[in-house]
C-alpha cells in the first residue's frame, strides 16, 4: 500500500523506531525481573570505581600521550610519587633506639697451663693465646734457648699478655726488673704498667711505697723485651777435605712444602712442613759436618759447610743419605722429612747460619 502523502516527517520517524522502543522496552523489563545479572553488573560498575579512586588516591599518573607520538600502551610509563601521610608527630608514639652495649675484652688473669699438641709450634701457640712468640718461650726456660724443644704433651706457661713473665727471686724489686727487661722503653713507664697491671696487684703489695714483692710469685712485665742470647754453634773442626765443594753463595729450597714457621726472633730457622719421607737436597754445595743424633732437641741432623763462611742445618730428619766429610753439590739429596728429636709433626727445621749468627733463610733461598 503506497504511502500516504499527507503524512509529516515526524509521523514517519515514530513508526520506524516504533518496534525498537518496544525491543528496547522488553529489554529493560528482562534485566529488571533477573536480579542476578542486575547484581553483577552493579559489583563490576563497583569494582570499576573503586580502582579508580584507588589509582587517583596512590599518585600514579599514566603518561598515554600515544597521539603525540607518546609509547603505546603496552609501553605506557608509570611514574611513582611516594605517598607522604601528614602525621602529627606530637602525638605520635616514637620507639626508641635500642643501645648497644659494647663488653670490653677482659685481660686474663691467670697463667694458662696448655699442653702441646700434634703439629703445635711455639708461633701457632702464640697466636692461639694472642701473645708473642716470645712471651711463650720467655715463660718457659726449657724452650728459650732453643725453641725446637717443643714436643707433644710438653705443658707450657702462657702468660696473660705480651712480655715478660718471671717469678719474683729474693732480693727482686719493681726497679730492678723493669731495669732488666725494659727494652727501648722509659724505666719509669714500664714501673707505671707493672704497678697497675691487675694480674701483678693480686700477687703483690703495692698499697706499700717500696712495691713490695712476693718471693715465689709471678710478676708480669707487660710490655717487656728480654735481650737476646745468641745460641752457640759449633764447626766441624776436622780436615776439609781435599775434593770438598764450595758454595756458590745463592741458596735453593731444600725441600717441597708449607711454611709452618717463620724466621723471628725466637725462631732463628723456618720450619717447612711436609709428608714424612720427602726428599731433602743440600741447599748450596759444600761438605758434610754433622751427620747423627743431636742431643739438643734436633734428632737426626745434618750440618753442611759452605766452605764461604756459611752453614746450613737440616733437622728432624727420618733419614740421612750422606756421612760426616762427604763432600756435596747444590741439590743433591741428603736426607728425607721427619719427626725426630723434639717435634710435633713431620717437618724440616732448616737454618742458615754466618759466623755465629742466623740469617733468615727467606732472604737467601732462590725464588
Amino acid at each position: 500500500m503506497p504511502e500516504s502523502p499527507d503524512l509529516s516527517l515526524i509521523a514517519r520517524c515514530r513508526i520506524w523506531a516504533a518496534p525498537y522502543l518496544l525491543q528496547g522496552r522488553d529489554l529493560l523489563a528482562d534485566i529488571a525481573g533477573d536480579m542476578p545479572l542486575l547484581t553483577r553488573i552493579a559489583s563490576h560498575t563497583g569494582l570499576l570505581l573503586l580502582m579508580t579512586l584507588t589509582i587517583a588516591a596512590s599518585g600514579i599518573r599514566l603518561n598515554l600521550n600515544i597521539a603525540k607520538g607518546g609509547p603505546s600502551p603496552d609501553q605506557a610509563e608509570v611514574e611513582f610519587i611516594p605517598f607522604e601521610p601528614v602525621m602529627d608527630t606530637s602525638a605520635a608514639l616514637l620507639h626508641a633506639p635500642d643501645p648497644l652495649t659494647i663488653i670490653p675484652k677482659r685481660v686474663r688473669r691467670d697463667v694458662i697451663k696448655y699442653t702441646v699438641q700434634p703439629n703445635d709450634n711455639v708461633s701457632s701457640v702464640a697466636a692461639q693465646f694472642e701473645v708473642s712468640g716470645d712471651s711463650i718461650l720467655w715463660a718457659n726456660a726449657k724452650l728459650e734457648d732453643n725453641p725446637d724443644m717443643l714436643s707433644i704433651g710438653q705443658v707450657l706457661n702462657i702468660p696473660p699478655v705480651s712480655g715478660v713473665l718471671v717469678t719474683v727471686a729474693k732480693g727482686d724489686t719493681v726497679r730492678s726488673l723493669a731495669n732488666k727487661y725494659k727494652g727501648k722503653q722509659n724505666v719509669d713507664a714500664i714501673i707505671k704498667s707493672i704497678v697497675e697491671f691487675e694480674f701483678n696487684q693480686e700477687r703483690h703489695d703495692f698499697k706499700n711505697p717500696n712495691y713490695t714483692l712476693t718471693v715465689g710469685q709471678y710478676l708480669m712485665i707487660p710490655g717487656g723485651y728480654k735481650p737476646y742470647t745468641p745460641r752457640v754453634v759449633y764447626a766441624y773442626s776436622g780436615p776439609i777435605p781435599p775434593t770438598a765443594a764450595r758454595g756458590t753463595g745463592h741458596f735453593g729450597w731444600p725441600t717441597s712444602g708449607r711454611i709452618t714457621q717463620g724466621f723471628s726472633t725466637f725462631h732463628r730457622a723456618i720450619d717447612i712442613g711436609a709428608p714424612k719421607g720427602t726428599p731433602i737436597y743440600a741447599a748450596d754445595s759444600g761438605y758434610v759436618v754433622t751427620a747423627g743424633w743431636s742431643n739438643v732437641g734436633y734428632g737426626f741432623m745434618i750440618l753442611i759447610n759452605h766452605g764461604n763462611g756459611y752453614i746450613t742445618r737440616y733437622a728432624h730428619l727420618s733419614a740421612m743419605n750422606v756421612e760426616v766429610g762427604e763432600s756435596v753439590k747444590k741439590g743433591q739429596l741428603i736426607g728425607r722429612v721427619g719427626s725426630t728429636g723434639k717435634s710435633t709433626g713431620p717437618h724440616l727445621h732448616f737454618e742458615i747460619i754466618q759466623g755465629s749468627g742466623h740469617r733468615n733463610p727467606m732472604l737467601l733461598l732462590g725464588k
